[in-house]
C-alpha cells in the first residue's frame, strides 16, 4: 500500500502536468534565460572583436601635413578618407549619418607649429551616442601614442633622455584569473538564474491550497483517512518537484551555452566542471523544498485564489535581492552568506565558476540552512490546515 503523502503527491503533480498551457509557460521561462544570456555574452563578444575585422572609418581634413600620422594610423587597422575642410556643422551631419567613426581636424597651421617645436593642434570629433566607443578610444590611444613619440624624439635631438620626465614607473602584474573575472562579471546576472526556483512552484501551491478551498473540493480531502501534514507534504512534494525541474533544466542550459561561447575573446572563461554542476544542482534541492514550503505556507494564509496569487508574486522576487544587493554593497564571500538561501547558492556558484576549491563545509551549509527553513514552512502550513478558519476561509 502506497504511503497516503505519494497518495497526494500523484494526484497533485498528475493535476498540475495536465494543464498544458501552464507546462509551456513555464518552459518558455526556464527557457528563456539561458537564450537570453547566451544573445547577450555573444553580442558582446560580437562587438569585442569587430573593430578589428572591419577596420576604423576615420575622415582626415589635412592629412597632408603629417604623413608620419596618417602612416601609423594605417598600422592601426585605420581606413582614412581625405576630405577638404568642412564646417563644424557639415562635421556634425557626417557623424550623425553613422558611416564613420570620427573626423579628425589637422590645424591649417599644423606643420609650422610642429616645425617651431610648439603644440600642433588636432581636433578630433565623434558622436558619444553612437556605439563606437572602443574605436574611438583606439584612436585616441594611436594619437597619444604618436605624441608620446614626437617627444621622446625630441628630448633625444636634445640630449636628454625621455626617462627624465618618469621618475617612477609603475609595472603592472594582473593576478587575476580569466575565471575570476568572469565570474565578477557574470556574477549579477548568475544570480538570476535560480528566479525559477520560486516561479515554477507558484501555480502549483495556490492551486492545491487556495484553488482548493474556492472549488469546495478541500472538504472532500479533508474527509479522507489521512492527517493534515500527510496532506501537506503530498502538496509540498509536488509543488517542489516542479520547481526543482525547472531550475535544474536552467542551470544545466545555462552551462552548456557559457561552455560553447568563446568567452576567451572577452578575456574570461567558465571553469565550472560536470561534477560541480552535480553537486550545485544537488545542494539546490532543498531550495526548492523552501520555495515551495513557503509558498504553500503563505498561500494557506491567504483568503481567496487572487489574494494567493498576488501574495506569492512577491516572493518570487526574493532571488533578485542578493543577485543586486551584493554586488551593489560590494560584499566581499564570507562564512555567514552560506547560511542565507538564495545567497548561499549564488555564492557557491561564483565560488566554483572562479575554479576555487571550496571545500565540504559550505556545500553543507548550503544544503541545510535552506533545509531547515523548509521544514519549518511545511510544519506552520500542517498546523494551518488543521485549523477549521482555514477550511471555512477566515
Amino acid at each position: 500500500m502506497k504511503p497516503k503523502f505519494l497518495v497526494v503527491f500523484l494526484k497533485e503533480l498528475t493535476d498540475n502536468l495536465r494543464d498544458r498551457r501552464a507546462m509551456v509557460l513555464l518552459l518558455f521561462m526556464v527557457l528563456l534565460y539561458p537564450v537570453m544570456y547566451g544573445f547577450l555574452l555573444n553580442s558582446l563578444i560580437t562587438r569585442a572583436g569587430k573593430p578589428e575585422r572591419e577596420g576604423i572609418e576615420l575622415v582626415v581634413i589635412g592629412g597632408a601635413q603629417a604623413p608620419t600620422l596618417m602612416a601609423q594610423l594605417k598600422q592601426k587597422n585605420v581606413i582614412i578618407r581625405e576630405s577638404g575642410p568642412m564646417t563644424e556643422q557639415a562635421v556634425t551631419d557626417l557623424l550623425h549619418e553613422h558611416t564613420v567613426v570620427a573626423v579628425l581636424k589637422l590645424d591649417k597651421h599644423f606643420a609650422e607649429h610642429y616645425q617651431a617645436m610648439r603644440p600642433a593642434r588636432v581636433e578630433l570629433w565623434f558622436d558619444s551616442a553612437s556605439e563606437n566607443n572602443a574605436k574611438q578610444r583606439e584612436l585616441e590611444d594611436v594619437l597619444r601614442d604618436y605624441s608620446s613619440g614626437i617627444a621622446s624624439g625630441r628630448l633625444l635631438a636634445h640630449g636628454v633622455s625621455p626617462t627624465t620626465g618618469l621618475p617612477i614607473k609603475v609595472q603592472r602584474y594582473d593576478t587575476g584569473t580569466n575565471a575570476s573575472r568572469s565570474a565578477t562579471f557574470l556574477g549579477a546576472l548568475l544570480g538570476m538564474l535560480f528566479l525559477p526556483v520560486f516561479i515554477c512552484c507558484m501555480s502549483c501551491a495556490v492551486d492545491s491550497t487556495a484553488g482548493e478551498r474556492e472549488r469546495r473540493s478541500l472538504e472532500v480531502l479533508l474527509a479522507q483517512p489521512a492527517s493534515a501534514l500527510e496532506l501537506v507534504v503530498g502538496k509540498w512534494l509536488a509543488a517542489s518537484t516542479l520547481s526543482l525541474v525547472g531550475v535544474t533544466l536552467e542551470l544545466v542550459l545555462t552551462h552548456a551555452v557559457l561552455r560553447w561561447l568563446p568567452l576567451e575573446e572577452l578575456g574570461m572563461s567558465w571553469r565550472l566542471s560536470g561534477l560541480d554542476l552535480a553537486l550545485l544542482c544537488l545542494v539546490t534541492i532543498p531550495l526548492a523544498l523552501l520555495a515551495a514550503g513557503l509558498q504553500v505556507a503563505l498561500a494557506m494564509n491567504a483568503k481567496s485564489f487572487k489574494e494567493a496569487q498576488s501574495t506569492l508574486s512577491f516572493v518570487t522576487l526574493l532571488p533578485m535581492v542578493p543577485a543586486m544587493a551584493v554586488p551593489m554593497l560590494g560584499l566581499t564571500t564570507a562564512s555567514w552568506m552560506y547560511l542565507v538561501p538564495v545567497l548561499s547558492n549564488l555564492t557557491l556558484l561564483r565560488e566554483l565558476a572562479k575554479g576555487q576549491d571550496v571545500g565540504w563545509l559550505p556545500f553543507a551549509m548550503t544544503f541545510f540552512s535552506a533545509l531547515l527553513l523548509a521544514l519549518l514552512s511545511v510544519a506552520v502550513a500542517s498546523r494551518r490546515m488543521q485549523s477549521e478558519r482555514y477550511v471555512l476561509s477566515v
